[in-house]
C-alpha cells in the first residue's frame, strides 16, 4: 500500500483547515441571548384527594346482565313465611356462581351413591345429592343419567320466600 507525498500533504491540509478560523461569533451570542431570558417557574403539584372506598351493597340483588322474570302480578305466587334458606350453615364453593353457568356432563356411580359433574365455575365438579349450588341457595334434589334437578329458594318481593324448580340438562356432546 503507498500513500503519495502529495495526497498525505492535501489530507494534513484539510485537517487543519477544519480546525482554523475559530469565529464562533454567532453562536455565542444566541447562547448568551438564551442565557438571558427570564427563567421560567414549575408549577406545583396537584393536590390529590384520598381515595373513598365505596360498599356495593347491590349483591343480593338479581344481576343486571340476567333477563328479568316477567310475572304478571294476579297470577304471580306468593312466597310463604315457613320457607327461608338456612343462613347459618357454611356456604358451598359453588354458592358463590350464577347457576346458569353451570352445564351438566355427565354422572359417576360407586358404592357411596351417585354422583353428577358439572362444567363451570373454572373446571368441571362432582356434586351429589343435598349439595348447594348457585347464588340463590339451590339444593340438588335428585341426580338422574340426563339431568340435574335443583331447587332454589328465591324471595317473592314481599317478605317471603318461594322455592323455584330447576333442571340442569346433560350437554349434547357436539
Amino acid at each position: 500500500m503507498r500513500i503519495s507525498f502529495g495526497g498525505l500533504v492535501l489530507s494534513f491540509m484539510l485537517l487543519a483547515g477544519c480546525g482554523l478560523g475559530g469565529d464562533f461569533s454567532d453562536l455565542q451570542s444566541y447562547m448568551d441571548e438564551v442565557r438571558a431570558r427570564p427563567k421560567g417557574e414549575i408549577e406545583p403539584l396537584p393536590k390529590f384527594l384520598p381515595y373513598e372506598s365505596f360498599a356495593y351493597s347491590a349483591a343480593s340483588l338479581r344481576s343486571p346482565f340476567q333477563p328479568p322474570i316477567k310475572l304478571e302480578v294476579n297470577s304471580r305466587q306468593k312466597g310463604s313465611q315457613d320457607i327461608k334458606p338456612d343462613e347459618a350453615r357454611a356456604k358451598q364453593f359453588l354458592e358463590g356462581f350464577n347457576i346458569e353457568t353451570f352445564v351438566m356432563v355427565g354422572t359417576l356411580a360407586n358404592e357411596s351413591g351417585a354422583f353428577a359433574l358439572i362444567d363451570g365455575a373454572g373446571g368441571v365438579h362432582r356434586v351429589k345429592v343435598g349439595d348447594y349450588l348457585g347464588r340463590n341457595h339451590g339444593r340438588i334434589l335428585a341426580i338422574e343419567e340426563s339431568k340435574i334437578d335443583v331447587v332454589e329458594i328465591v324471595p317473592d318481593g314481599e317478605g317471603g320466600w318461594l322455592e323455584r324448580p330447576r333442571t340442569l340438562s346433560l350437554k349434547e356432546r357436539s
